[in-house]
């Protein structure tokens, strides 16, 4: 029998983590909750969690050599999947106030994370999603709720690959609180959620099944 695929939740000070880790671990994942850089690095999946400020989340994944973690990974093309503000930290930037310096995010996709102009914010609860074409996260849970915390989202998706790269081109997936907003994103080892799978009961569990056995 071959051995399960090994995932480190990545820990640099960001929330409870645990949930995410016995998440991983029902779906059948050896997992690893560490903040080192080298076995980070060297697992089959990284797990990039983030609860809070996005700037704190920024600063305290800079903090842990994050960044370069995960820009070294997607560089080989190895799989990193981004949970809540952990996905909004890939894109350019946000509007979020900060109480300290405000932080650039990683700019692995363009665009900005602004406050969703809703009547309730936060968005909280559990919310029906639009997978986007082609989809493997999603597969099997296309039609599910799956659990949101959130008051600041991508509102729009600009990267467009045409021509040769028309072919890859990321596949983006929906919700709508006020606003439509990008609940997920399937972008090569590149995976996010907005959402929170590891809080999303069997609906979440599936993602994560999904996204583990890619690896």
């Amino acid at each position: 029998m071959s051995s399960p695929p090994t995932v480190v939740v990545f820990d640099y000070g960001s929330g409870n983590v645990h949930s995410a880790v016995r998440a991983l671990e029902r779906v059948g994942a050896a997992v690893t909750l560490t903040g080192d850089p080298t076995a980070a690095l060297g697992a089959d999946g990284l797990f990039v969690p983030g609860v809070g400020n996005f700037h704190a989340c920024m600063r305290g994944l800079r903090d842990a050599d994050g960044a370069r973690v995960i820009d070294v990974r997607l560089a080989g093309g190895r799989p990193v999947l981004g949970v809540c503000v952990g996905m909004q930290v890939l894109f350019d930037g946000s509007t979020e106030p900060s109480s300290g310096p405000t932080e650039d995010g990683l700019g692995e996709w363009p665009g900005v994370v602004d406050r969703l102009p809703a009547d309730v914010v936060p968005h909280m609860g559990w919310s029906t999603v639009k997978a986007g074409a082609d989809t493997r996260l999603f597969a099997g849970v296309e039609d599910e709720r799956f659990y949101f915390v959130h008051s600041y989202a991508a509102q729009d998706w600009t990267l467009h690959p045409v021509g040769t790269f028309a072919v890859v081109a990321p596949v983006v997936t929906w919700a709508t609180h006020g606003v439509d907003f990008v609940a997920a994103v399937e972008n090569g080892p590149l995976c996010a959620t907005q959402f929170h799978p590891e809080k999303s009961g069997d609906a979440g569990a599936q993602l994560l099944e999904n996204w583990v056995r890619s690896l």
